[in-house]
């Protein structure tokens, strides 16, 4: 706290009246399926994204970033509107827009989660400000209500048609634990996910192709799964069994068939996955990784060439399972391994990405940790 609060009084000539910070995630298992009501099963990473926030006297809105050295973004609270403003502070314009903050304010931003790496950057820096702004203006929202605030930034002001689920275990998420969210109703459960006494690690690979959820391919898949609903005439996916979905092939058009497909299957796996933490079973949460990953690559078609040679290369040197995690189209892989095979499948991720003239991939793990919080003064 004390270096962004530093940094603050450099920038703004004050201290801050509140400094809150907001975590990425990665998701266990659950891809694509949280907008169509489904389960999710996501834990919080170390990684953060904190903020300082102050008022102003007057009606103007400042937002810096450590990470864009002298570059200061101004607009007043007047002109706020979706769309509006450099793309770098479209995220926390919006998130201002939706808790209707109705006065000027400072804003430092200090992002430690990559970005484009498919681990819910945007999500860490929305909650963030949306857990300050809860607490200096006494919003009194609760966890869900901000998690929902902080989806419709995303959605209705920045314009990416994402889901609930990197909002909600930004917020929610319990060190140690997995979230099982249902993103119906927001309820969530606490799953163990300790993995270390079993010798196991999660090895994140972030592929460095970095992916842009603005260009389409998100919502039009988003937009399929509407269409089988509609067709179908259900409620949800989240309401159809594997089986009986399949039976209803032929009332839907073949795209939207298999990217329907994709959602009721992954539903049962988060499940399945659920059950196999229960009983320590990390042989068949491998099983279940893969065929995840195999059902984004093929049947929903979001992932990348960068993506597959890290999920393939994990997988000949020994994990147990592994996909692409977060919204495709580049960002990152996770692999559930051995502890002493790491370090061995780094070096042979490496030198596949190398071989095949790719960006250099970087690596890290991280333990579940905990969500959203206020950081005391």
């Amino acid at each position: 706290m004390k270096e962004i609060s530093n940094r603050f009084k450099e920038i703004f000539g004050k201290e801050p009246e509140i400094v809150a910070e907001a975590p990425g995630r990665v998701n266990l298992i659950g891809e694509h399926i949280d907008y169509s009501d489904g389960f999710v099963l996501p834990f919080a990473i170390s990684d953060k994204t904190t903020v300082a926030l102050s008022r102003r006297p007057d009606r103007l809105i400042r937002i810096a970033s450590l990470q864009k050295t002298g570059d200061i973004f101004e607009i007043s609270v007047d002109q706020l509107a979706p769309h509006v403003g450099e793309s770098w502070a479209r995220y926390a314009l919006g998130v201002l827009w939706v808790m209707d903050v109705d006065t000027g304010i400072e804003l430092l931003i200090d992002g430690h989660v990559p970005l484009g790496a498919g681990l819910s950057s945007s999500a860490a820096l929305e909650c963030s400000i949306a857990t300050a702004v809860n607490h200096l203006f006494e919003k009194n929202m609760d966890l869900s209500e901000l998690a929902r605030a902080a989806q419709r930034a995303e959605n209705d002001y920045v314009g990416v048609p994402c889901g609930i689920m990197d909002q909600s275990v930004s917020l929610m998420a319990e060190a140690g634990s997995a979230l099982l969210l249902d993103c119906r109703d927001l309820s969530s459960t606490n799953i163990p996910f300790q993995i270390a006494p079993q010798g196991l690690e999660l090895l994140i690979i972030d592929t460095q192709a970095h992916h842009k959820l603005v260009d389409g391919g998100y919502a039009q898949r988003r937009a399929s799964c509407e269409k089988a609903v509609a067709d179908l005439g259900i409620t949800s996916l989240r309401d159809i069994s594997v089986a009986d979905y399949a039976s209803r092939q032929s009332e839907l058009d073949p795209v939207t068939y298999i990217r329907g497909f994709h959602a009721v299957t992954e539903m049962k796996r988060v499940l399945d996955a659920v059950e196999a933490l229960k009983a320590n079973n990390f042989i068949k949460l491998g099983e279940l990784l893969n065929q995840s990953h195999r059902s984004l690559r093929d049947d929903y078609t979001v992932s990348c060439p960068e993506l597959n040679v890290a999920v393939d290369t994990a997988l000949s040197q020994g994990a147990l399972g592994a996909r692409m995690v977060g919204g495709g189209f580049g960002g990152s892989a996770i692999a559930l391994i051995k502890t002493d095979y790491v370090r061995r499948c780094e070096a042979a991720i490496s030198k596949a990405f190398a071989d095949a003239g790719f960006k250099s991939p970087r690596f890290f793990t991280s333990l579940p940790s905990d969500g959203a919080r206020v950081i005391p003064n």
